[in-house]
């Protein structure tokens, strides 16, 4: 007599579902998925009302606008000239960031670390946060004279508020459960900084990337229009050429700058996602 095993499943209950492959087209992060119409066809449908737009708007106010024929006439003809001035305002904006990026985060350590240095440190932030710092420009062109310095410090200290609050939150949001359980281990300070803390602030580090990064380049191009003695860079090019009504070397330079800022956005995005593949935000 033989006994059948009626735990048998059947076969349709042992396929697992599996999703569309990293490479098909359905896949919504799939490095093929651009080809398709509806990835990139709103954003050329966008870029072609506004260069019609703008085209309209030239032919109107031809002392507002110029053409767009002339802008590209611009880049074209002084491609060398826009290249050299970039690399020197975004070697301004990402050295100045660094400055403000490493200074902004050892302070958020120390005043998470030292709730006392906490209360009386953030209050002199936010002051720092809220004055005009083009103001203080020519202040600090004659404290540190007419080199790159000034520019550097202008551009760290706008990056500098939102990389210290972004840090400072992500190094204080750890769950209490957590910090219990290190310290039950008997973690140091160090080892709970380094293995809870600071892996906790990095989703938090690169949303103020996103921020700040833009803005160290708005911080060099201001630094360089308002800080006297500047000879290169972008936003000297906008000034000069504003001076003397060249309006396609103006608007130029901004498309420069306005394509460096995607640019430098697409890298610290590539570059999240790399780091932080074990995050819930790399996977939205």
């Amino acid at each position: 007599m033989t006994v059948t095993d009626e735990r048998t499943t059947p076969a349709a209950e042992t396929e697992q579902p599996t999703g569309p492959s990293r490479f098909s087209l359905r896949h919504p992060r799939s490095r093929i998925a651009w080809i398709r119409p509806s990835v990139w066809a709103p954003l050329l449908v966008m870029l072609a009302f506004l260069a019609a737009l703008w085209q309209w708007g030239a032919e109107r106010l031809p002392y507002l606008l110029p053409p767009l024929s002339a802008i590209g006439s611009s880049l074209t003809t002084q491609l060398g000239y826009y290249v050299d001035n970039a690399l020197v305002t975004l070697g301004e904006a990402v050295a100045g960031l660094a400055m403000g990026f490493v200074a902004a985060f050892a302070l958020a350590v120390l005043t998470t670390e030292l709730p006392l240095l906490r209360r009386a440190v953030m209050p002199i932030a936010v002051v720092l946060n809220v004055t005009p710092l083009v103001a203080i420009a020519p202040a600090l062109v004659v404290a540190f004279g007419f080199g790159p310095l000034p520019k550097l410090v202008i551009a760290g200290l706008i990056c500098f508020f939102p990389v210290l609050i972004n840090a400072a939150t992500g190094l204080r949001s750890v769950p209490q459960q957590v910090v219990q359980v290190y310290r039950t281990m008997d973690a140091g300070r160090f080892e709970l900084l380094w293995h809870v803390r600071i892996p906790n602030a990095l989703p938090y580090l690169f949303a103020a990337l996103r921020i700040v990064l833009p803005l160290s380049i708005v911080g060099a191009v201001v630094a360089e229009m308002s800080a006297s003695g500047s000879t290169r860079g972008l936003g000297t090019a906008i000034s000069t050429a504003s001076s003397m009504n060249q309006l396609p070397v103006v608007y130029a330079s901004i498309l420069v700058l306005a394509v460096m800022g995607v640019l430098l956005l697409l890298a610290v995005t590539l570059v999240e996602r790399r780091v932080l593949h074990w995050h819930d935000s790399a996977h939205d």
